[in-house]
């Protein structure tokens, strides 16, 4: 199985993805952001690399590769928000044969801005901020990633990784993979399949 972990940058894809590996023993975790750091040493660096269609391509028929000849399971965490470019991925990876099990993890706006900030911060003490510096490269502003999350396909695993913790996330995940391992591959995302099921939402009433 490929879980792939989607949702907007500071959504905590890298966190879940390390507690993952921790708990599924065999498991690789694939990063796609070095294929683009591969590819802007052959091509002029600069803005976002998801539009390279070289970036695309390469990102799953890497993925699929790793599944097939080193692991059996495949956790790669890696923001795609924008709809044409998730859709062409994932659909990639099931046309390939491969079991996908699509994540998003959910978080409101001002969580995401408050990581962010604190991590430009922390690099570089007199940034203004992380999300200025990611609209000026071209990457999809906050408000778009959190937007995306009503606009995930069918078999999408929502969480709201700002009201769970990393283990409660895995847990969710994982009782995910069980349930598709009991009863066989279900739809890869983006087919025709259950609606999205979302976790971790407050209860109705609440903001």
């Amino acid at each position: 199985m490929i879980i792939w972990l989607n949702g907007g940058f500071g959504a905590g894809k890298t966190t879940l993805a390390a507690e993952l590996h921790g708990r599924l023993p065999g498991s690789l975790v694939y990063d796609p952001e070095d294929v683009g750091l591969m590819l802007w040493k052959w091509l002029p660096p600069g803005g976002d690399f998801q539009h390279l269609p070289s970036w695309r391509e390469l990102v799953v028929a890497t993925a699929v590769s790793l599944r097939r000849h080193h692991t059996s399971t495949l956790v790669v965490p890696m923001s795609l928000v924008r709809d044409a470019y998730r859709d062409e991925v994932l659909g990639g990876l099931a046309d390939a044969g491969e079991d996908v099990l699509h994540v998003f993890l959910e978080a409101d706006a001002a969580v995401l801005r408050e990581r962010l900030d604190a991590r430009a911060r922390a690099l570089h003490p007199d940034s203004p901020g992380w999300e200025e510096g990611a609209v000026a490269l071209g990457l999809p502003p906050l408000a778009e990633a959190v937007a995306a999350a009503g606009r995930q396909p069918a078999g999408t695993l929502l969480l709201r990784s700002d009201r769970l913790t990393p283990a409660e996330l895995a847990d969710a995940v994982l009782a995910r993979v069980d349930v598709r391992g009991s009863h066989g591959a279900g739809p890869a995302a983006g087919r025709p399949g259950p609606p999205a099921e979302r976790l971790g939402a407050p209860p109705a009433g609440r903001a």
